[in-house]
Order: structure tokens, then sequence, then C-alpha cells
């Protein structure tokens, strides 16, 4: 993970993280043209904690992700999901332990064979 984005954003502190999601927050509001009134009522929350929101101050992460519903942009939870991954070593000894041949299960009983 040495990407510059992601030194960017280690760098930052709460506070200057907390005013980017709210840049991101006004910055989508405005290109869908709608007031704060119309976000804050469809996400069940008063204007002013929308504002509040928007300016990097606390607000719940129940109230993020409802203004994020709204705003049509709940995508960006991808980047919480977890991607299982297996090792270069787990995955060999997976390939290495499939079976490569099928086998009779009757081998040593001759008497259940009908030849």
């Amino acid at each position: 993970m040495t990407d510059i984005s992601y030194t960017k954003w280690l760098s930052m502190s709460d506070d200057a993280l907390a005013k980017q999601v709210g840049v991101f927050i006004k910055h989508h509001r405005l290109e869908q043209n709608k007031t704060q009134d119309m976000v804050a009522e469809a996400a069940g929350i008063s204007r002013s904690t929308l504002s509040l929101l928007e300016r990097g101050e606390t607000i719940t992460l129940p109230t993020l992700i409802q203004v994020l519903r709204v705003l049509d942009q709940l995508h960006i939870m991808e980047v919480f999901e977890i991607q299982k991954s297996i090792s270069p070593l787990a995955l060999a000894k997976a390939e290495k332990e499939k079976r490569k041949r099928a086998r009779n299960k009757n081998t040593n009983n001759e008497e259940d064979s009908i030849w």
C-alpha cells in the first residue's frame, strides 16, 4: 500500500478527513442540484445536521449512511468489503492435494465384481 493517495489519507488529521467527507457530500449534493433541505428531508435528518456533515463536524455513522443513500453514493462502501485471499503456498498445497485420478471403491473385494 505505497499508493500516493493512501499516503495522503494517512498523513491527514481526523478533522481534515472529516472535512474531506463533507466536501464529498456537498459536491455530490450540488452536482445533483439538490438543496440541503431536500437531502435532509429525504435522509430523515435535520438540515442543520446535514450542514454539520458538510462542514466536517461530528455526526453519527448512520447519518452519513443515510445521506450517502439519498445521494446515490453507497458504492463507496465497496472499499469496506473483505476480499478473502489465499496465499500462494496454500494454493499450491491445495492443488497438490487435489485428486488426480479416480479409483474403484471395491478394488480389494473381488466377490462384488460381476466378472
